[in-house]
């Protein structure tokens, strides 16, 4: 008998916001261009002198998977094509100007099981695949030298799935250069309340110092509306202890504010300013939308104190044959158009999404139901050679569930808690076959 756990976390902030850069602080440098790519696993290609000159050159976001000939021999429900491993290699133009600055790399998505070397040094791995990461290169950079900086993909268990996954590095990636002083990343967060004609914002601002010396920080906030003007400020003072990351709450008051609906999903922006002896040290801008919610077990869902029906729709993160490096304005035509038919809601099967994707629904105006994992600790069956054919397997992310969920989990609503667009969490599905004679054990 099949037993499915579901479970669902219910937002009810009346405010989010997304970052206008991802990472949320520092400067970014847009880095998908001239990259050296070759499909297969090669010894020692994380080297900082290892001879890729023969490699294919390509630009980012790349789907290997979907460049390949679909077979009967490949899992069915992937597409019937290949996964594997591959190597990803750039060479990073690093200005020794930039010396006693922090140089971080953000990738918005790597599939699956990444490992990343910066001048053959073995920097970290993150084995989701749908999770935006970031890690410091700083201390290996060679500062006005060569630096390379390689990425091993290991998508070789290619059934891992209910759908097509792609395989690579399909979402963009950034080089960051911060102050040691800086937001932290996705650290600015918020909450509104809504009385009457007015609302109250409270912001939360987390800031990083990597120094060891302490740092006396202003940190002003200001809200403007969509003609630019302002219509809110705050400013506050924080002495931050060296080698620590803390949180600064400050509140703006709004008066008679333009709230974000699906008629009318009026963006705001919230510019955050860190100084450090009169000197801006770090910047973060960030669209908001200020809106209430509630759920009532006889009423239904309600938005801005009106009921409302969700009409949805479930997408995966693939743009079909165009596979998993799909560009945004492909999904702000597919998501314009669902819009015109009648959808007002989007549940993204089973996991986090390109970034751009929940811009598009924030400035849309589509409500939004976030997942963050297709299974737990038991995985389900799969199809490893086409369709309802042999034994089924259970690859899949239930092998590293248990070292990385709650990693994954957190670092997803870090990143994705400031959209209007999103309604609710969900966990994901957890489904248990303990009389199936294919059955995989609960692992230790």
């Amino acid at each position: 008998m099949k037993n499915t756990k579901y479970l669902v976390v219910l937002l009810l902030m009346q405010l989010f916001s997304v970052d206008v850069w991802g990472q949320g602080f520092g400067k970014d440098k847009l880095i998908n261009d001239n990259w050296f790519f070759h499909l297969g696993d090669i010894n020692y290609a994380g080297a900082e002198f290892f001879d890729h000159s023969d490699w294919k050159t390509l630009d980012l976001p790349h789907d290997w998977s979907v460049e390949q000939i679909a077979s009967p021999d490949n899992a069915s429900r992937t597409g019937f094509l290949p996964g594997g491993i591959g190597w990803y290699r750039k060479e990073l133009d690093v200005p020794a100007d930039r010396k006693g600055q922090k140089a971080y790399i953000y990738f918005e998505g790597v599939y699956n099981n990444s490992e990343v070397f910066i001048n053959r040094k073995w920097i970290e791995k993150r084995p989701n695949g749908y999770i935006s990461f970031m890690y410091d290169l700083s201390p290996y950079i060679n500062w006005g030298g060569r630096n390379v900086l390689a990425v091993r993909v290991d998508h070789s268990q290619s059934a891992d799935s209910r759908w097509y996954t792609g395989s690579g590095i399909y979402r963009d990636v950034y080089l960051v250069y911060a102050n040691p002083v800086h937001i932290n990343l996705w650290g600015v967060s918020y909450e509104a309340e809504v009385k009457g004609k007015n609302a109250t914002l409270a912001i939360r601002t987390e800031l990083n110092n990597t120094t060891d010396k302490p740092a006396t920080l202003t940190v002003k906030q200001e809200v403007f509306d969509k003609e630019h003007r302002k219509v809110g400020s705050s400013s506050k003072n924080i002495s931050l202890q060296g080698n620590r990351v803390e949180t600064l709450e400050q509140s703006c008051q709004i008066t008679s504010p333009v709230l974000w609906d699906l008629e009318t999903p009026y963006l705001y922006t919230i510019k955050t300013l860190v100084t450090q002896n009169g000197k801006v040290i770090d910047e973060s801008e960030t669209h908001a939308g200020i809106r209430t919610l509630a759920f009532d077990p006889d009423k239904g869902f309600s938005l801005n104190g009106q009921n409302r029906k969700i009409k949805g729709v479930c997408i995966h993160h693939d743009g079909g044959c165009l596979g998993a490096a799909v560009t945004k304005e492909v999904w702000r035509r597919r998501l314009s158009v669902l819009k015109e038919i009648g959808c007002n809601a989007i549940r993204l099967s089973h996991n986090p999404q390109a970034p751009y994707l929940y811009d598009l629904c924030d400035e849309l105006g589509l409500l939004v139901k976030d997942e963050a994992f297709d299974e737990w600790e038991y995985p389900k069956k799969k199809w490893i050679t086409g369709w309802n054919n042999g034994i089924p397997g259970f690859q899949g992310s239930a092998g590293y569930f248990r070292e990385w969920a709650e990693r994954d989990l957190a670092d997803m609503i870090r990143h994705d808690r400031n959209h209007p667009s999103i309604i609710m969490w969900s966990i994901g599905n957890e489904v248990d076959y303990p009389n199936d004679p294919y059955s995989h054990p609960i692992l230790n």
